[in-house]
C-alpha cells in the first residue's frame, strides 16, 4: 500500500468525500455517537491515506498543526476499514512520522477512545488526562514525546 499525504486544498471533491464517507461510517454510525464529525479542522489539517490492492481506502488519519485543536501538533480521526489486519498501526506509524517530520513535533497529542488505550501506549503514548466522555464515547488524552 501506498501513503498519499494531502493538505485540505489539494483533494479533490470525489477524495473528499470518500474520506468523510468512512469517518462518517464509523465515527457517526457504527459506534453510533452523533457528533460534528466534519469540522473546520480538516482544512488545517494533513490528511493521510492507504489504499489496499483493488484501490478501495484501506486506512485514514489526520495530522493537526500545533495551535488547531490542541497545544502542541495532534492526530485524530484514525481509522482502519478492515480491522486486524494491521492497517491501523501502519497509518498511526505514518501520521507520527508526518507530524514529525513536516511539522516539527516533538510532541503528540490524541484523544483516545478508552478501549484503544493499550494499541496507543504499544506507538509510545502515554495517558495524560482523567477519562472524558467525546460523543457518549469514553476518552483519555495521551501524549507521546520524541
Amino acid at each position: 500500500m501506498e501513503l498519499t499525504v494531502k493538505r485540505f486544498d489539494e483533494l479533490g471533491l470525489p477524495e473528499y468525500h470518500e474520506l468523510l464517507k468512512l469517518r462518517c461510517a464509523v465515527f457517526v454510525v457504527e459506534q453510533q455517537s452523533p457528533y460534528q464529525e466534519v469540522d473546520d479542522a480538516d482544512k488545517e489539517a494533513l490528511h493521510l491515506y492507504f489504499r489496499d490492492e483493488a484501490g478501495e481506502l484501506a486506512a485514514y488519519a489526520r495530522v493537526l498543526p500545533a495551535g488547531v485543536t490542541h497545544p502542541a501538533v495532534s492526530i485524530g480521526r484514525v481509522i482502519a476499514a478492515r480491522r486486524g489486519q494491521g492497517d491501523g498501526r501502519r497509518i498511526m506509524e505514518e501520521a507520527i512520522r508526518v507530524a514529525e517530520e513536516e511539522l516539527g513535533a516533538d510532541v503528540i497529542t490524541i484523544e483516545a477512545q478508552v478501549q484503544a488505550r493499550g494499541f496507543y501506549e504499544k506507538l509510545g503514548f502515554v495517558q495524560t488526562s482523567d477519562e472524558f466522555d467525546d460523543g457518549g464515547i469514553p476518552h483519555i488524552e495521551m501524549q507521546r514525546r520524541r
